[in-house]
């Protein structure tokens, strides 16, 4: 009861944090030797305010979710209203929720028409266990069990479950809870960070072809699936060359595997188009979504499945034994869409694509030419910053700095959310975020730039 009387008191809730709170992706030690966390209250746009008082400019949208911005009463509305009518029920045992049914309408219609099955999940973690689980019964259906094996990328990120993250290809995961079998990892498209002495289109195909010679190496009667980011977010905000998607769905074809894009992050309009697989000209069989789905307002998570995979299961699978107590969620599904109206009658993703996301890339580019800045690339509205100790030779940094995280830091003192994704600084902001906000965001990250640099020279 104490903690009720002191909703905004910094101190006593970063105590009663410190006592009781365990924070994903937190070294807790560290933490506590630091001073404790920011207590996040309130938010209204793009901006974020804590306990302490202090103002952010959110240019992370959260955790890349919150694309119609914060305080937008009419999604506060719809789960409100849904919950009085009916707050819970699932989606197990021939029952249904009509927000579940509607939002499942809803999401098929914005994809191709191949696409006319949806399975709702809570998370991106969930959404990619669930293909896990659904290609490998697809082959089996198929007659050929022993396609099991997924392949991901080095550095991918496709969520924290074990399934997930052995999907993904983050090593410090691996290193700590293990990989399950079944899952492979090819290279990364990663021009700057592993292909700066090739031509961009020649290190796309080298990096796609990767793909053809895992398979070749596994047996492609092994293989049930390829899956990667149209833009690699947790990663680095890793935009491909253009020559490498198309690489990607012809190697897919050629050895017959199905072929996943994960839209956790790119979904819902944050490259400039609804999927980010539109913008890449990727054919996918399966697309996991999440975050933009609620722009992060209620927890919920999808799994689009192309005719290909859900024909066979819904003719001859029988019961497929996996769901959520979740799934469905009515209010979750209410909220999305509503969050879905918004984006459509603002038009948001033309904003992104044709106004606010080229006006992005036009300034945040005017820090590439900061003393410890190697590259700046952005699409849509999302945007990377490779920190570099030396801009003739590209050299980084000692890890052992800590470039990333020193630069993070000035970020959230000056008032602006940025994020560290290694020695890469990443930025997606919400997609109303106004031209003068863009311009704020540029200062502040220049001005940590100066700091960091400071920090670290010699």
């Amino acid at each position: 009861m104490s903690a009720l009387s002191n909703l905004h008191d910094h101190d006593a809730l970063n105590a009663l944090d410190g006592a009781h709170h365990w924070h994903p992706f937190t070294d807790t030690k560290a933490l506590g030797e630091g001073g404790g966390v920011r207590v996040i209250t309130r938010a209204d746009g793009v901006e974020l305010w804590d306990a302490k008082g202090q103002t952010y400019i959110d240019g992370m949208s959260g955790l890349w979710c919150v694309n119609v911005g914060y305080g937008r009463k009419e999604l506060a509305d719809a789960a409100y209203s849904q919950m009085l009518e009916l707050p819970y029920y699932n989606t197990f045992f021939k029952t249904a929720t009509p927000p579940a049914i509607h939002l499942a309408a809803r999401i098929s219609d914005l994809l191709p028409e191949r696409f006319n099955r949806v399975f709702f999940v809570n998370s991106g973690s969930e959404a990619n266990d669930t293909i896990a689980r659904l290609v490998r019964h697809y082959w089996a259906l198929e007659g050929e069990p022993d396609r099991r094996i997924i392949i991901g990328r080095e550095n991918g990120y496709h969520g924290s479950t074990l399934a997930a993250s052995s999907m993904g290809g983050m090593s410090p995961m691996h290193d700590q809870a293990g990989l399950l079998d079944g899952f492979e990892h090819i290279m990364q498209p990663y021009w700057f960070g592993e292909g700066r002495d090739m031509d961009p289109a020649a290190f796309g195909k080298k990096a796609a072809r990767a793909l053809d010679e895992k398979i070749t190496e596994l047996g492609a009667e092994n293989v049930a699936a390829f899956i990667g980011e149209p833009v690699q977010g947790a990663g680095g905000v890793i935009i491909p060359p253009e020559t490498y998607w198309p690489e990607i769905n012809r190697i897919c074809k050629k050895h017959g595997i199905l072929l996943i894009a994960d839209e956790v992050i790119c979904g819902f309009g944050r490259t400039g188009t609804w999927f980010g697989f539109e913008q890449f000209g990727i054919e996918p069989d399966l697309i996991p979504m999440a975050k933009g789905i609620t722009s992060g307002y209620l927890p919920l998570g999808a799994v689009a499945v192309s005719d290909r995979v859900a024909k066979p299961v819904f003719d001859k699978g029988g019961e497929f034994v996996h769901g959520f107590t979740y799934s469905g969620h009515p209010a979750a599904a209410a909220v999305a869409l509503a969050n879905l109206d918004i984006i459509e009658r603002e038009n948001l993703v033309a904003r992104v694509a044709d106004d606010i996301g080229p006006y992005f890339a036009e300034r945040l580019a005017t820090l590439g030419d900061h003393p410890i800045v190697g590259e700046v690339r952005s699409i849509g509205l999302l945007g990377a910053i490779e920190l570099v100790a030396d801009r003739k030779t590209l050299e980084r940094f000692d890890k052992k700095l800590g470039a990333g995280s020193v630069c993070r830091d000035h970020c959230m003192d000056l008032g602006l959310v940025m994020r560290a994704c290694g020695e890469t600084m990443v930025l997606a902001p919400p997609f109303i975020v106004s031209r003068g906000q863009v311009d704020e965001i540029v200062k502040l990250a220049g001005s940590a730039l100066d700091r960091t640099a400071a920090d670290l020279d010699g």
